[in-house]
């Protein structure tokens, strides 16, 4: 429980980030138009710039590296499993509606790489970017298929080129690639690149902020909190179970651990949206989902992780 406590308090100035965006988003004239650029910019640069520098810098040893990828495929494909199975469950099925399952069943399983990024290193120090960055890598472009196929399985014309587009993934291949090769940042771009990163973690917190919106959630409220158990209970005892099949040590455990409690995409609001499915309810899981990360990750950090 202590321990609960301390990861708790270590967390407490990134979420006091968060609520500052929602504050600032929600009651001053620093409205969605302000913050819709300024998200583009976090996620198309700042991150990208973080996630090669941090890779980069850090030497890989790629023994570790394959469990952490067999670590994070395990568990994204058994998390998507789990969360489109929801139908099937006794009692819950009865109560599922078809459309909002295929909308919502996304929330169970991704996450909001803003707050991945800006958590990994107060919680696992500098050799935890690396390690996000294979999970990025890896995950990524199954919970992409994985959140898009349920919902129009005609829809992905142009699918595969946008993954292939997607600036975090060509962030860490090309850190990885640079990081095999022994190349490294030049001496005199490194204070410019550290700058880049440092300003991309605060940004992109408060843009998670900003972004969250309650929605209806007056319907279904049964699919709600089962998919919202899945995501922040569910996942994160199924990540222990990962780790400890993968033989992952205790910086792999913890980064793994932390990257299935925290709070789902922002993106799946879009999703939904986009492809004319209930989008304020989804906004609303997304929301929720954000604010019970402040639960869910003392809970694997503190009560799940000393238990590997």
């Amino acid at each position: 429980m202590l321990l609960a406590v301390n990861f708790a308090q270590l967390l407490f100035p990134d979420f006091s980030l968060i609520l500052c965006g929602y504050l600032l988003c929600r009651f001053t004239a620093l409205n969605r138009k302000v913050w819709e650029p300024i998200e583009s910019l976090v996620y198309f640069f700042l991150f990208p710039v973080l996630l090669f520098h941090s890779i980069v810098r850090t030497p890989l040893e790629w023994q570790s590296a394959t469990h952490m990828m067999g670590a994070g495929l395990t568990l994204g494909v058994t998390g998507i499993a789990l969360a489109y199975s929801l139908p099937k469950w006794p009692v819950l099925g009865q109560r599922v509606d078809a459309r909002l399952h295929a909308a919502s069943a996304q929330v169970g399983f991704r996450f909001n790489s803003f707050i991945v990024l800006a958590l990994v290193d107060r919680v696992a120090g500098p050799q935890g970017m690396p390690l996000v960055a294979i999970l990025i890598g890896v995950c990524v472009p199954l919970f992409n298929v994985g959140a898009v196929y349920p919902m129009a399985r005609h829809g992905q014309m142009g699918f595969m080129r946008e993954l292939v587009r997607n600036p975090l993934i060509i962030a860490t291949v090309g850190g990885l690639l640079f990081n095999v090769a022994g190349l490294s940042i030049p001496d005199w771009l490194q204070p410019t690149t550290e700058r880049i990163g440092q300003a991309s973690l605060a940004l992109g917190l408060m843009a998670a902020g900003a972004g969250m919106q309650l929605g209806s959630m007056t319907q279904a409220k049964s699919l709600a909190l089962a998919v919202l158990s899945l995501k922040h209970l569910g996942l994160p005892v199924l990540a222990l179970g990962v780790a400890i099949l993968w033989q992952l040590n205790p910086t792999q455990t913890l980064v793994l651990l932390m990257f299935a409690a925290v709070p789902t995409a922002s993106s799946c609001y879009v999703l939904a949206a986009r492809m004319g499915y209930d989008g304020p309810y989804v906004a609303g899981l997304v929301t929720v989902s954000t604010a019970l990360g402040v639960l869910s990750l003392p809970f694997a950090l503190g009560v799940l992780l000393p238990l590997r």
